[in-house]
C-alpha cells in the first residue's frame, strides 16, 4: 500500500478517534456498569421507601385515571403509568415507583434519584430521541471507520495482512461463542 494511502487512513483513524473519544469513554463506562445491573442499579439509587395502602384492587377496573387519583393519597410525584407484573401492580412516577398487591391493596413506594454522571451516561444506551438515534448511527459508522482505517496503519510483520487478520478473526468469533453458550 502506498505511503500516502496509509497516511490518509492514519489521519482518519486519529481524527475520528479524537472527535468521539468522549463518547467512547462514556459508552464504555456505562456499558460496563449496565453489564452488572443485576448487582447494582447503575442509573438510580433509593432515597427512601414507604409503605402504602390502596383499596383492594381485584375486580376493579384498573386504568390511569384510577391510579392517578389514588396516588394523591401517598405522593406528590407525577404519575406516569402502571403495569401488571405477575401477582402485583407496578406504578410509575417521575422519581419513584410503587408495587401493590391487588388482593390486599398493600404496597411500597420507593423514591429514587439519578446517580450523578453514571446515571446520565446509562440513559444514553436507552434513549429513543430521534436526534440521539441519528448521532448514535453516525457514531456506529465512525467506529467502522476507526476499525477499518486501523487495519491499514501498520506495515511489515505487524500489518493486518501478516498478523492482524487472525486477531480480528478471533475477536469476531469470540462474541458468537458467548451467544451460543448463554442460550
Amino acid at each position: 500500500m502506498k505511503k500516502s494511502t496509509r497516511n490518509l487512513f492514519r489521519n482518519w483513524h486519529r481524527d475520528v478517534g479524537y472527535f468521539y473519544v468522549g463518547l467512547i469513554i462514556a459508552f464504555s463506562i456505562s456499558g460496563i456498569a449496565l453489564n452488572h445491573r443485576t448487582s447494582f442499579d447503575p442509573q438510580e439509587y433509593t432515597v427512601k421507601t414507604e409503605a402504602i395502602q390502596l383499596p383492594v384492587l381485584e375486580g376493579k377496573e384498573l386504568n390511569d385515571d384510577f391510579f392517578r387519583e389514588a396516588s394523591k393519597q401517598f405522593t406528590e410525584e407525577t404519575y406516569r403509568g402502571f403495569r401488571k407484573r405477575g401477582n402485583s401492580i407496578r406504578l410509575y412516577y417521575k422519581d419513584a415507583f410503587a408495587s401493590v398487591d391487588p388482593k390486599t391493596g398493600k404496597g411500597e413506594i420507593e423514591f429514587v434519584r439519578t446517580i450523578p454522571v453514571l446515571g446520565q451516561m446509562t440513559i444514553l444506551h436507552k434513549t429513543t430521541n430521534v436526534w440521539w438515534i441519528w448521532f448514535s448511527d453516525i457514531f456506529g459508522v465512525a467506529m467502522l471507520v476507526i476499525a477499518i482505517s486501523g487495519m491499514f496503519i501498520s506495515k511489515g510483520k505487524y500489518s493486518f495482512k501478516q498478523r492482524g487478520w487472525w486477531l480480528a478473526t478471533i475477536g469476531l468469533v469470540f462474541p458468537f461463542i458467548f451467544l451460543f453458550l448463554i442460550r
